[in-house]
């Protein structure tokens, strides 16, 4: 038995824990995973190379770094785990279809494009879910299948972004834009509570916006794009916003298509 620690730079969100514990779920000989998100640590017990562990966690492209193959862990699952994983579900589903609606309405590619990000972070807690107590084989299948929808979302929505650029079109509505960011943002922090007390027992709020950092960033994006609209009464905030974002969900889809290879 060997116990591997490793740091992962880019693991900075629940959503990619998921992307992490899926990825090692593929390998029959790990006994236990601990994620520490505060750190960016995974520490793994296995029974098999370290190399193998290596190149799984290499491959989602989230900057894996084998520490040293010392330490101790501990038992992380909690019975509440599934049942959280369901509620951070149904909150990042619920804001993707109320973004998108939205979106529609106020000509908004910017609230499109996050509603796609929300959509994502969605499929990867669905996955999750689908997957306990299934084969490997269904789990890849279905990760594969999320992970070339999105990557067809995102390149409409880059597509449709290119066209309103070349095309003269209506202003979007930047109240619609801050309003909806605004709320997507207090889902993304209720998420992360929700998966943090199962970990710890209690929200730690002050940790829980470090590992919302990127879909912080994302819904910021969309603010700043609405008040760019305001200030300079052009599309073209909007435009470069949703650009950005379809950008992002196409790299998240890549690292989903990558551990269901």
């Amino acid at each position: 038995m060997t116990v591997s620690r490793f740091h992962i730079d880019g693991m900075d969100c629940p959503a990619e824990e998921q992307l992490v514990r899926m990825a090692l779920s593929d390998i029959e000989s790990i006994n236990g995973v601990q994620v520490d998100l505060d750190e960016r640590k995974v520490i793994i017990d296995h029974d098999t190379g370290t190399d193998v562990i290596d190149a799984a966690l290499q491959a989602l492209d989230l900057g894996a770094e084998h520490l040293d193959d010392a330490g101790e862990i501990h038992p992380t699952d909690h019975p509440g785990e599934r049942k959280a994983l369901i509620v951070a579900l149904v909150i990042n589903g619920g804001f993707f279809v109320g973004e998108l609606t939205v979106g529609l309405f106020s000509r908004s590619m910017g609230l499109i494009a996050d509603a796609l990000d929300m959509g994502a972070d969605a499929s990867v807690y669905a996955l999750s879910v689908a997957a306990v107590g299934t084969a490997a084989s269904r789990k890849k299948q279905l990760a594969r299948r999320s992970g070339y929808l999105q990557i067809g979302l995102a390149t409409i929505g880059l597509i449709e972004v290119l066209r309103r650029v070349l095309v003269d079109v209506e202003l979007p509505d930047p109240t619609s834009m801050i309003v909806l960011s605004t709320l997507a943002l207090v889902g993304n922090i209720a998420t992360l509570v929700v998966l943090h007390r199962v970990r710890s027992g209690e929200a730690h709020l002050q940790a829980s916006w470090i590992f919302t950092a990127n879909d912080i960033k994302v819904n910021a994006l969309v603010i700043a794009a609405a008040i760019g609209v305001t200030v300079t009464a052009s599309a073209i905030p909007d435009l470069v916003a949703g650009a950005i974002i379809f950008a992002v969900v196409a790299n998240g889809a890549r690292r989903i298509l990558a551990i269901s290879r």
